[in-house]
């Protein structure tokens, strides 16, 4: 049978969202993201885009370009909310769906075209999903995964855009390579410098060409260039790890914030595994110097989720880790090597009070949120927290003005 791919992509979704309260800001340029110079696009209005202004570019650079642009620092709460709302209506009419972002979403619509019509389908889910939230959408429809997301792109603003089987690289064929996605800054560079701008040229060239330039990634790029995709919808995707990392507006060598910050992530991080019924047994630390010069170190441990455990040994870490004595810019940590499985009392170290205290801390944090109780060192770390748990199979919501 063959299968028929549908994806889903909310125009400029933080942008639709707060136009959607604020009618004022319809047809206005709108920039939403950090509103420091340390900050970073996270969304533009289509208004802003003829300034060359995209989506990660320095919030800075950005006003700099478009002056009269209205700057957001924008919700996360507010943004789950509209993206739960979508999903909803996504979840009740399709089969099976992945959500890749939280404004990302495939469907396999395989074998509809015998009872709806995948199309036609389509346009009545596109249909719903604007009428019932206000939302523009646009999709693409395909045999497989990465053409429906080119075709989506290509469909924008709110339109949609089918390409029917066989189509595929007559499609793809005079775009950019650029379109491809897994194509980045650094491979299209690479791709240029060998003459390559458009995708028909790869469609030409031997595949072991490829491969000889940029290894298994050429493999890839020259499959996905032909219209070549098996990868499945899946409606589920195990997390593998958990982190959190901040930017601080002004380079800091304050030993005393960084460590009460280190704290507090990593008892926010304990947390969301005790949430999510995790234990991790390998940890890292991420430091990013006033120079961008980057250094992470991890160390492997029993499989835990107590922060009386992971606090000590993350700080254990930052001090083999600092030895530059540099102003540090940016500041992170992971655990990795996830499972499932919930903390077990040490019976040399720990007693059943400490358990019992866990379980209380949880209950309240769960029922008044994160930050409801903390300990002292992390009360001058604003912005740590999350607004939903981590493991309850949706995307992470990552917002660029998650400033320190």
């Amino acid at each position: 049978m063959l299968r028929t791919i549908l994806h889903l992509d909310l125009d400029t979704f933080y942008v639709s969202v707060e136009r959607m309260i604020n009618s004022t800001l319809k047809e206005k340029p709108l920039l939403v993201g950090g509103i420091t110079d340390r900050g970073v696009v996270a969304a533009c209005s289509y208004e802003t885009r003829s300034y060359g202004i995209h989506s990660g570019m320095s919030m800075k650079i950005a006003k700099e370009l478009c002056p009269e642009a209205v700057v957001i620092k924008g919700n996360a709460g507010t943004y789950s909310k509209y993206s739960d709302m979508v999903t909803e209506i996504i979840k009740e009419n399709v089969p099976v769906f992945e959500k890749s972002s939280i404004d990302e979403f495939y469907a396999d619509l395989s074998g509809m075209d015998k009872f709806f019509g995948t199309y036609k389908y389509s346009l009545e889910l596109r249909q719903k999903v604007i009428s019932e939230t206000g939302l523009p959408i646009s999709f693409g429809l395909s045999g497989n995964k990465v053409v429906s997301k080119v075709a989506t792109n290509e469909a924008k603003p709110n339109n949609q855009l089918k390409i029917d089987f066989g189509t595929e690289k007559p499609f793809l064929a005079p775009l950019s390579v650029k379109k491809i996605p897994m194509v980045g800054d650094k491979t299209y560079q690479t791709l240029r410098n060998l003459g390559v701008r458009y995708i028909k040229t790869i469609q030409d060239m031997p595949v072991d060409v490829m491969k000889g330039v940029l290894g298994a990634n050429g493999l890839t790029i020259w499959k996905r260039a032909n219209g070549i995709d098996n990868t499945p919808v899946i409606a589920f995707s195990e997390r593998k790890s958990i982190s959190t990392e901040r930017t601080f507006d002004r380079d800091t060598i304050d030993i005393y914030k960084l460590r009460n910050l280190l704290i507090a992530m990593t008892e926010n991080l304990s947390y969301q595994l005790r949430r999510g019924n995790k234990l991790t047994a390998c940890i890292a630390v991420k430091i990013r110097y006033s120079d961008f010069n980057t250094y992470t170190k991890q160390h492997k441990i029993p499989y835990t989720s107590a922060d009386h455990i992971l606090i000590p040994k993350i700080l254990e870490i930052f001090e083999k880790l600092y030895q530059k004595r540099l102003l540090i810019r940016l500041i992170g940590i992971r655990f990795s090597h996830l499972v499932g499985g919930n903390y077990q009392i040490n019976l040399f170290d720990d007693s059943e009070k400490q358990l019992n205290l866990y379980q209380a801390l949880d209950t309240i944090r769960i029922r008044y949120g994160d930050r409801s109780v903390i300990r002292a060192a992390a009360i001058g770390s604003k912005t740590i927290g999350r607004m939903q748990n981590p493991f309850n199979g949706q995307p992470p919501i990552v917002l660029a003005h998650r400033k320190q």
